[in-house]
Formats: C-alpha cells, structure tokens, sequence
C-alpha cells in the first residue's frame, strides 16, 4: 500500500510540476509576443499596389513592425468585392459607384492621358483628335476597371478607334509606347520620368479624359479591425 501511496504522489506531482512548465511557456510566449498589434489584409490593383500603395505600406511597416500584413493583388472591382464580403479588411480601388455597406477614404486621383515615342507621332499624318482614326492604339484588356472608364470616354465622345492592341499590363503598356510600337492610354503620375526625360510625349486632346477618383474601401458591418484606422491615419500623416 506504501508502494501504491508513493507512485500515485509521483504521479500527481509529475503531472503538477508538467502543468506548471506549460504555464511557464505560456507566459513567456506572452511576454514574447506583448507587442503583436494584429492583422490587416489589405487588397489592390497591381497598378495601385506598385505606383500609389507602396510608400504607405512602407510607412505603416516602419511605425507598427509586429502587425501581420497581407497583401492580395487583383482589379479594383474584385477588391471591393472582397471587402463586401468580408474577405479582407481594407481595399486600395477606384471609387464604387455604389458603397453599399462600405465606406470610402478619398486618397487622391489618378489623371489618364494618351502617349507616344516622338518618332512614333511624327509617322502620323493627322492633328491630335484624328489619331484613333490613323495611330495603333495600346490599352488595357476589356475586363480592366481602366479599360472601361475609357470605353465610357468613346462613348461619349463619339470615338471609334481603328486599330487596337491589348495588353493586360500598365508597365507594358508604357514600354510597347516607348518602343514606338503605338499609342498608349496611360495614368499620367506613371510616365513623369518618361515625359520630362522626352521618352514620351503626350498627345493633348479637344477632350481630355476624366480622372478618375480613388481611394481606400472598408466594410462597417464586420467588427472594425483598428489597423484599419491605423493606417488611413499614416496615409493622411504622409500626404
């Protein structure tokens, strides 16, 4: 019976003292880890991502080094497709025409313009409203958000290009026009270098294409992560 007495205290104090250790582990992974400030999974055009998001993300890095960061690339439109779904926290994408049960950050806008290589203006024959009618045409393919804001702008103006070539890229979009390949509808803030530099040169039109808005996207129905609030705010110390 002593025996039995002896092994069954081992026992309990074997499993007290094996109890105590992962108390012990706990509590140093928590001290660890104090500094965890949580998630944020944001979502945005490669376009965005590349030219308008990087500086903040980097920033927000800088300011908050122990938050868990996610970034999706894909269009404006699936963006906010995510955030109505709740599938991210917080889109980086043109302005929704409707928000539904998201909100909108306003961060700027984005100035399209038509450019090519100078020799390739000097081939074409024709005043600067005529070239959809002589100049090869470079664009976004037909499922860009982009792409559709400038079918929106031959509409409206009456415009049929001729000859079109689609890529699915605005980087390739900017080197087929300095190659001299053709005519690219570009966001301007893209090609300063290009412009200044002579690369590029703008052909200015009777009617410029509208900017268009964008600015970041969040849905108010899911409990509100703060990262959200945290990094609007670095957007707004930054601008």
């Amino acid at each position: 019976m002593a025996g039995l007495s002896i092994l069954s205290f081992r026992r309990k104090l074997y499993e007290n003292v094996k109890r105590a250790f992962h108390i012990l582990l706990e509590m140093e992974d928590r001290l660890r880890f104090h500094q965890s400030t949580g998630y944020l999974r944001i979502a945005a055009s490669n376009v965005l991502c590349k030219h308008f998001l990087m500086p903040y993300l980097k920033e927000f890095t800088s300011v908050y080094p122990d938050t868990d960061i996610s970034i999706s690339c894909t269009s404006s439109s699936a963006a906010c497709s995510m955030v109505e779904q709740c599938n991210i926290d917080l889109a980086l994408a043109a302005k929704p025409e409707n928000l539904g049960t998201a909100i909108y950050h306003p961060l700027g806008i984005i100035e399209y313009i038509f450019v090519c290589a100078p020799t390739y203006r000097d081939k074409l024959n024709c005043n600067n409203d005529r070239i959809f009618e002589h100049g090869k045409i470079i664009l976004l393919d037909k499922d860009n958000v982009s792409r559709r804001h400038l079918n929106s702008y031959y509409a409206k103006n009456k415009i049929t290009p001729l000859h079109i070539l689609e890529v699915n890229e605005m980087d390739l979009l900017i080197e087929f026009a300095k190659m001299g390949i053709g005519i690219a509808c570009v966001v301007k803030k893209f090609v300063e270098h290009e412009l200044s530099a002579g690369s590029l040169l703008e052909i200015e039109l009777s009617n410029p294409i509208s900017p268009r808005e964008i600015g970041f996207v969040y849905n108010q129905i899911q409990p509100m992560n703060e990262n959200i609030l945290k990094f609007i705010k670095i957007e707004s110390d930054l601008a």
